[in-house]
């Protein structure tokens, strides 16, 4: 069964598999002990810690691991915020930033801090001069990712670094999706997790320059340098840096491999599939995610039934989300979010894999529009107009791909210059229906607050 999810959880590699085996027999004491077995113990940690730190591109004194990449980010964030707490309270992070950041700053927000998003492009992108922009004298620390979760899009880190420099401002990149192919250039703080390369879940990195003003949160401890409090997991932490460096070694051919792979499910879902529009940078992204979105398509149906054929693929659908809310990093871009699917691809993809998805997507995608009502994707001849000018659609209380599909099979029902009203109370409307009008070629003319839910305008220009 082909699983296309790597982004969220690459499959562990073969050789931290390996590297955990053994280290369970040899790291189990206390790394901290003087006695023989903490000293082997403590041997296993260095050892692991250079190996991490050759493949960050940093001092191993520069490089402190965690129990996840999440609680490196909060650290890292924290700690950089408190140790810069004279210089002013502003951070500056990009819109599309994982979740794990924007929680944090939301965190840094609550307790009077003030936090300052930069937009990004439809591709995904900051524009490193947008990025400056927002910085000045009082800004304690900017966040910028190496390349989006969702997306794959690849941020321009190093021009972004040197705005940083000119100010004297420190950049935490979180390189969680990018670590794999290659170090990233001009970071002060750099996170990762090792589940994200073929290493065991429960390992995070967090790498801080000599230099960069740093105070530890919450309570004091020995371990790791006080960056980090708690017992040290070692034989995962092995396992995690010894696939690192195994990853890399691998990186050139893979990404070579796989970015060939990607151009053709990028190429081909357009030619198969009607109605698709596909996300992200097309050059300047990760060599194994692609992502893509269906209209009138429900992206939690289709999740199960593509579960159903075979394949394990991810969304950034409202529908797949519990809080009914289009991926913010969708939302951000003001790309089309519903029947939104993200394929990446773990190390060792066949080709087959590959066509095998490709072969069976289609029919999945027209069952799940069938199932419901969606329009055809393109009629002969559309009925004549009626009279009215103008037509409302109630698509209250309905939840994505409803609202777009009700808009699609009225709007012939209007004369050219005539509008359809859509009433909609699900947020994914707002992103989908301009998303619509962009594909479909007609004019979005925008939105009101309506009695109940949102009123959206559309016109019919063709």
């Amino acid at each position: 069964m082909p699983y296309f999810d790597a982004a969220s959880s690459a499959p562990l590699h073969p050789v931290a598999r390996q590297a955990l085996q053994a280290s369970l027999d040899e790291g189990w004491a206390d790394p901290a002990r003087l006695y023989r077995e903490g000293r082997r113990a403590r041997l296993l940690l260095d050892a692991a810690r250079e190996a991490a730190a050759e493949a960050v591109g940093c001092r191993p004194d520069e490089l402190f691991f965690t129990p996840s990449g999440t609680h490196a980010i909060h650290s890292g964030i924290s700690g950089a915020l408190a140790g810069r707490r004279r210089v002013g309270r502003r951070l500056v992070v990009s819109a599309v930033e994982h979740s794990a950041v924007l929680h944090a700053a939301a965190s840094w927000e609550a307790a009077g801090g003030s936090v300052t998003e930069v937009c990004v492009d439809r591709q995904g992108t900051v524009a490193p001069a947008a990025f400056a922009a927002e910085m000045d004298k009082t800004t304690a620390l900017a966040c910028l990712q190496s390349a989006n979760h969702e997306v794959g899009t690849e941020q321009p880190v190093r021009e972004v670094a040197e705005a940083c420099r000119a100010l004297g401002v420190p950049l935490l990149v979180d390189a969680a999706q990018s670590l794999a192919w290659g170090p990233v250039d001009g970071w002060s703080l750099l996170t990762a997790s090792a589940h994200k390369w073929g290493g065991p879940a429960g390992v995070g990195l967090l790498a801080v320059r000599k230099g960069v003003r740093f105070a530890p949160q919450g309570p004091a401890d020995e371990r790791e340098s006080g960056r980090s409090a708690g017992f040290q997991n070692l034989p995962a932490i092995v396992a995690a840096a010894a696939s690192l460096r195994a990853v890399r070694a691998e990186a050139a051919d893979e990404a070579a491999r796989l970015r060939a792979l990607v151009d053709r499910i990028r190429g081909r879902v357009p030619e198969l599939v009607s109605d698709v529009e596909v996300v992200g940078d097309p050059v300047r992204r990760l060599p194994n995610v692609v992502t893509f979105s269906c209209l009138y398509v429900d992206g939690e149906t289709l999740l199960h039934e593509l579960d159903r054929a075979g394949f394990s693929v991810s969304s950034g659908s409202s529908c797949t989300s519990s809080t009914l809310i289009p991926s913010h990093v969708l939302r951000a871009m003001g790309v089309l979010s519903e029947g939104n699917v993200r394929v990446s691809l773990p190390l060792g993809t066949s080709e087959a894999d590959v066509n095998g998805f490709l072969e069976v997507l289609p029919g999945v995608v027209r069952q799940v529009r069938e199932r419901l009502g969606a329009p055809a994707a393109s009629s002969a001849a559309p009925p004549p107009p009626s009279s009215a000018e103008s037509l409302v659609v109630d698509a209250l209380g309905r939840r994505c791909p409803i609202p777009v599909i009700e808009l699609a099979k009225v709007i012939d029902d209007v004369p050219v210059g005539g509008t359809v009203t859509v009433l909609s109370d699900d947020e994914a409307a707002r992103l989908d229906i301009p998303a619509w009008c962009g594909m479909r070629g007609q004019e979005y003319v925008g939105e009101r607050e309506a009695e109940r839910g949102v009123a959206y305008v559309v016109r019919r220009v063709r």
